[in-house]
């Protein structure tokens, strides 16, 4: 299968620790893997009991297993600073104030959060050397879809601006010529350079994506849970990006035949509306349906883990990413 897995799906639904079991699965499988959570809400740190932060290490206790997690208004403020940097390099210093304004507006700003968040998650794919599998615990389904959307709108705009400069460089050097140097700046322009190169990281991760990436979405047995999964089926194919299975998490566990309390009887009657939900789940949507997980009666961490990753039926063995 494709060295690197997305797990996405809405808010809530488990994606942490069905990502973190996969990376389980794979590292006891043989192979090294990276566990990589850009999700705040439930991060690596919580299933795995032991800090992270945005560069990988070891998880405690497990062999070839190690774990990110990405803090997304850190890396807001890294991209812009990186900006600012290039920026600031390439124009009259009268200019940097109006930049560094620009910047600071730019930071809340609709886009800034999946813009930074892409460059990071695409970086990590680019210096994937060290590993096998890289999983990746995703922010939920409209913030991970933005995302994906990021390299062909982004590629047209990249293709503006490269215009719009070769356009403004010719213009100076036509005019250049009255006063007998012509000057040929066109070649070894900074700015052209750096459009450049982000065209490049675009393509990139868009052959990426398409090639070296596998996409499952997790589910819950709710009917909130049914349609988001259902829309995002259907974005991520007009995208062209297939989702290979569901996972879905959070079943209610049967009370014992003997049992007729009224919890009894509401878990009955329950379990009963979940399986109908698991029908829909397996006879309407094209996905197949990858792992059925109960409900655990404490945090899914330690031994909890490995029986997640035992109820997941996704390949492990990994191939080699062709873009890398």
């Amino acid at each position: 299968m494709e060295p690197f897995v997305f797990f996405g799906g809405k808010g809530g639904v488990g994606k942490t620790t069905v990502s973190c079991a996969y990376g389980l699965k794979c590292a006891a499988a043989g192979h090294r893997t990276l566990v990589v959570s850009t999700d705040p809400a439930h991060s690596v740190t919580d299933v795995f009991d032991q800090p992270f932060d945005d560069a990988p290490q070891s998880v405690d206790g497990i062999e070839r297993l190690d774990a990110m997690q990405i803090d997304p208004d850190e890396e807001v403020t890294r991209h812009l600073d990186e900006i600012r940097q290039d920026l600031s390099e390439q124009v009259s210093t009268s200019m940097v104030n109006e930049i560094n304004r620009q910047l600071e507006m730019a930071h809340g700003t609709p886009g800034a959060y999946e813009s930074a968040l892409f460059d990071r998650f695409v970086d990590v794919m680019r210096n994937s050397e060290a590993y096998d599998r890289v999983v990746f615990d995703t922010a939920p389904s409209g913030s991970t879809l933005r995302l994906l959307g990021l390299p062909d709108l982004l590629d047209g705009w990249i293709e503006r601006l490269m215009y719009k400069r070769r356009s403004s460089i010719d213009l100076f050097e036509k005019a250049a010529i009255g006063n007998n140097e012509p000057r040929r700046v066109m070649e070894g322009d900074p700015v052209l350079a750096r459009l450049q190169e982000r065209k490049e990281f675009f393509a990139f991760a868009d052959d990426a994506l398409h090639d070296d990436a596998a996409f499952f979405l997790v589910v819950n047995p709710d009917q909130l849970s049914l349609n988001e999964t259902e829309r995002s089926i259907e974005d991520l194919a007009e995208k062209e990006f297939p989702v290979r299975g569901l996972v879905a998490n959070k079943l209610t566990p049967s009370p014992d035949p003997d049992e007729n309390g009224r919890g009894a009887r509401y878990l009955r009657e329950r379990v009963e509306t979940e399986r109908e939900r698991l029908r829909t789940l397996r006879e309407e949507f094209d996905p197949p349906l990858v792992a059925e997980i109960g409900w655990r009666s404490s945090e899914v961490k330690g031994d909890l883990l490995d029986d997640v990753a035992s109820e997941l039926e996704i390949e492990t063995t990994a191939e080699s990413p062709t873009h890398v």
